[in-house]
């Protein structure tokens, strides 16, 4: 049994609030109140929200996933999922950069073995089907059109795994590798584009229902060519990332996309690479050279930003602390948008606090810096 004074369960607060944890490491009951049975760990002065579900993220802790095979390995994913997991997050989706066909290939084969095992909950593919002119930290050189035959191989080397995949739907043969995506029971997403309005909606008809990364390494918004934000934000079918750092995106662009598409249609997401949560210096995101500078990542000398160095619990804080809402309504958008809302989009198995799910919880002090992690009925230590 758990008890704190406050439980966000992520359709409602319960003052003070209770779970039972089973013995396989799930929710078997909770509550308001007084909890039932003696026992168990008080937490005392702690709000328990939902594990952290983050559904873009290359690496952490000074290691990187195995980005096209360029780098990265079992070790390295595991050093990067207990990084992540320290901060709160539960469940990741690990996201490997463009490479070359054969790289591509063992980079997804080497992940969906860590799916299979539980380290990791599948693969996002970001790329290699993208826009050379909105590559940002991808290398522009191995960007290509979406062959079939390469679409067909990647997804049978997932073997189920692959969650996502990000595509420019301008490309050549795009919609037809968006169908074959989805079909193949994967999420299809529209990023790193330089598409027009009528060509992401058409990728929208055609079964994308995610938005990589909103507003970066996309066309941007023109009044006479609203282009592939408009076309996103406006359709309920989507739901959209944004990277709510304050770097990538800042706060009024981060209200007003919130206050635009309602609570259900923002996820939240670090696009952490391996320098989150280290010093300054030099790393590397696939085969790309990165500087840190103040905690900002850029492509090795230039201005574009290379992925983020925060962890999920800054995303929660900063939602918290400029979504526009006041108190518990304030709290209860953070969890669904770092938790409800990216497990929803990816069709991830149940998340929240809810009768059933696995016992992924993070206790947040007064200033809501994490205090504890559970994952899966266990203290992470």
């Amino acid at each position: 049994m758990i008890t704190a004074d406050a439980v966000a369960t992520g359709w409602k607060l319960l003052r003070p609030g209770w779970i039972e944890v089973s013995a396989n490491g799930t929710v078997a009951a909770l509550g308001e109140g007084t909890a039932p049975g003696p026992g168990g760990v008080d937490l005392g002065a702690v709000t328990v929200v939902p594990g952290f579900v983050d559904t873009h993220v290359h690496g952490g802790g000074g290691a990187s996933f195995a980005d096209g095979g360029a780098e990265g390995g079992p070790a390295d994913t595991a050093t990067a999922v207990r990084f992540h997991r320290r901060y709160g997050t539960t469940t990741l989706v690990a996201s490997l950069v463009s490479a070359g066909p054969d790289e591509m290939l063992r980079g997804v084969a080497e992940l969906a073995d860590e799916a299979r095992a539980g380290l990791i909950a599948g693969v996002h593919l970001e790329g290699p089907w993208l826009a050379v002119k909105r590559c940002g930290a991808h290398d522009p050189a191995v960007l290509r059109d979406p062959d079939p035959e390469e679409v067909a191989r990647l997804l049978k080397a997932g073997g189920g795994t692959v969650r996502m995949v990000t595509v420019a739907p301008e490309r050549d043969g795009a919609l037809a590798a968006i169908e074959r995506i989805v079909d193949a029971g994967a999420v299809a997403a529209v990023g790193h584009t330089e598409a027009t309005y009528d060509q992401t909606h058409a990728a929208i008809s055609a079964g994308v229902t995610v938005g990589t990364h909103l507003f970066n390494a996309m066309r941007p918004i023109h009044h006479r060519e609203p282009g592939p934000i408009i076309a996103l934000v406006e359709d309920p079918r989507v739901t959209v990332e944004l990277i709510a750092d304050g770097v990538h995106v800042l706060p009024p662009l981060y209200r007003h996309i919130s206050d635009s598409v309602g609570p259900k249609r923002v996820t939240l997401v670090t696009d952490a690479m391996a320098a989150a949560g280290m010093a300054d210096g030099a790393y590397r995101l696939g085969p790309l050279a990165v500087d840190v500078r103040g905690g900002v990542a850029h492509v090795a000398g230039s201005q574009t930003i290379a992925g983020g160095t925060a962890t999920m619990d800054q995303l929660f804080r900063f939602a918290v602390t400029h979504c526009g809402l006041a108190g518990d309504e304030a709290l209860l958008l953070a969890v669904r948008q770092t938790s409800i809302n990216p497990a929803r989009a990816l069709g991830l198995p149940g998340h929240g606090l809810v009768v059933g799910a696995d016992a992924d919880l993070v206790a947040l002090d007064a200033d809501l810096k994490v205090a504890r992690v559970l994952h899966r009925g266990r203290w992470v230590t």
